[in-house]
């Protein structure tokens, strides 16, 4: 049992935000992709693929990190640092994860299946790139938004300029919350050597994430125009732009406690711009 709870933690089961950051964008694209509702299939193995592929990035970021997670606060008490889970099992853990995915990408179309070599590719280079560039950040919003053209492809719908709209929204807003994110990291991540956008924005991070969040919502909005989206979303755009001002509110001062609060916290962007989504195609 104690081994099944340190495999649980190492995937972050224990904490789903990753999950649902994962998620909502991956139910636009279903939404958009069906105009409507997704059939049953589809809607399953992406929500399932998001909860595995989600929990394979975090098996080989604690992977990546294991010789430095143990001097931040934060991360010290992880599995592959307390010794509870070895790195052959981490290995081992994500490799199966990955069948996993295989297997329910399997089940589509197999222009899908090639574009899930993407998601692979983006998934475990991320955790690599943070000892290499400023802006790992970056290759993270690549992994988290790559659900978004693989849905498109996976419904046998062409892959538009909007869907890439969407797609360059999404990452946008992932690098927003998860320089939030890295901003309760900062100090530690210096100390060891690690690289993120909080640390090259400095004093600017705020700003940077302000601008990050204002072309999330421009971009939305120029796709939402071109595919005549109906007043739902625009409702939810004002929606998410409220909780980005309160997000701003809420890291004014930078203290760590406060910008995690404001990174979970864009659970619930992610949660109105779907409900948007879905209000639209039920009109």
């Amino acid at each position: 049992m104690a081994k099944f709870s340190a495999y649980w933690r190492l995937m972050r089961a224990d904490k789903p935000i990753g999950i649902y950051l994962l998620l909502w964008p991956c139910l636009w694209a279903l939404w958009m992709a069906a105009e409507g509702l997704p059939s049953l299939h589809l809607f399953v193995v992406f929500v399932l693929g998001v909860v595995v592929m989600r929990s394979a990035g975090c098996v080989i970021n604690d992977y990546a990190d294991r010789k430095v997670d143990g001097a931040v606060a934060r991360t010290s008490t992880r599995p592959l640092v307390t010794g509870e889970v070895t790195s052959k099992q981490a290995l081992t853990l994500f490799v199966l994860l990955l069948l996993v995915a295989l297997i329910l990408v399997l089940t589509l179309s197999w222009n899908t299946v090639f574009m899930s070599c993407g998601a692979l590719l983006l998934t475990t280079l991320y955790p690599f790139m943070k000892r290499y560039t400023y802006f790992p950040q970056v290759v993270l919003g690549a992994a988290f938004g790559w659900s978004i053209p693989m849905a498109f492809v996976a419904s046998e719908q062409p892959l538009t300029w909007t869907v890439w709209g969407i797609y360059l929204a999404n990452l946008c807003w992932t690098v927003a919350y998860d320089t939030q994110y890295a901003m309760v990291d900062k100090n530690d991540d210096v100390k060891v050597g690690i690289k993120s956008t909080a640390i090259f924005f400095g004093k600017y991070d705020k700003l940077a994430i302000g601008l990050l969040q204002i072309l999330t919502l421009v971009l939305l909005l120029i796709v939402a125009k071109a595919l005549a989206f109906t007043w739902p979303f625009y409702l939810a755009c004002g929606v998410a732009l409220v909780l980005f001002g309160y997000q701003q509110w809420i890291i004014r001062h930078r203290d760590r406690n406060l910008c995690f609060k404001g990174f979970l916290h864009n659970n619930y962007v992610g949660m109105a711009i779907t409900l948007g989504i879905i209000g639209h195609y039920g009109i």
